[in-house]
């Protein structure tokens, strides 16, 4: 689905991102890890248009950059840690938002009884229907989430690109959301790409993880076969120790 290769990118004369490549395929879902400042989310940006870019990104053979906004928009969508919760939208209009970029181009373009449709089966699958009149300036953080990876889906893409989603999130909404997108790849036609902090988590969500430091990729490949020095090493801990260390402490709790 997505290729990426050779991909250089940056906010100035100096790039953040150099010479960066992964791959990702139907049905996969891909972690990118590294500690802070080694150019993950500036990855995310390039891949979604939003920071000019050097080097190779295909999806499905055509070049990114050849394709408009809205055509990026009905093929790859973006879930960010922030969120419109400060606009007094209700939680149907959010969603609804979702298939802005499958309207027509008209001045008076409108959602039609088929964006609706899909607005809803989006709000029922996340159980958000009863809530679709509240403002989502109502929400709490997690019930917000919640709202926005539903008008993620309504959006209807084959790739969903995660900016640390789970930012803020009780550990309750954490989980459900990665039980979510675990779903909607699973039909081996869409895709998800996201960037965690929460290796724990990172690695609960991952297949495939792409491991960078200093803007660069450390290792890319499977999930079950990332080596714990490269991680020890990136992260500046005995990583593989401290994840031994943290589940012998919960052991010893009953449930």
């Amino acid at each position: 689905m997505l290729e990426v290769r050779d991909l250089t990118c940056g906010y100035g004369r100096e790039p953040v991102v150099k010479n960066v490549s992964f791959s990702l395929s139907g049905g996969q879902r891909l972690a990118i890890i590294g500690p802070n400042g080694c150019g993950k989310t500036t990855l995310l940006r390039a891949i979604t248009g939003a920071l000019p870019s050097e080097g190779t990104m295909e999806l499905d053979g055509r070049d990114l950059r050849s394709m408009t906004a809205r055509e990026r928009g009905r093929r790859i969508a973006m879930l960010h840690q922030t969120s419109l919760a400060g606009f007094s939208y209700t939680v149907w209009e959010t969603v609804l938002m979702g298939r802005f970029p499958h309207l027509g181009r008209g001045l008076f373009s409108a959602p039609g009884e088929e964006d609706r449709r899909i607005a809803e089966e989006c709000l029922r699958k996340l159980d958000l229907w009863q809530e679709r009149d509240r403002p989502i300036t109502e929400l709490s953080g997690g019930q917000l989430q919640r709202v926005m990876l539903a008008r993620t889906f309504a959006q209807t893409p084959e790739i969903i690109i995660l900016d640390e989603p789970t930012n803020h999130l009780d550990l309750k909404y954490q989980v459900e959301l990665v039980d979510e997108l675990r779903l909607w790849t699973g039909d081996k036609k869409r895709a998800a790409a996201g960037v965690f902090h929460d290796l724990d988590l990172a690695f609960d969500f991952a297949d495939t993880v792409l491991l960078m430091a200093g803007g660069e990729t450390v290792s890319f490949g499977p999930a079950d076969k990332v080596n714990g020095g490269d991680l020890s090493r990136v992260f500046g801990i005995d990583v593989p120790g401290h994840m031994r260390e943290s589940r012998e402490r919960w052991r010893g709790f009953g449930g």
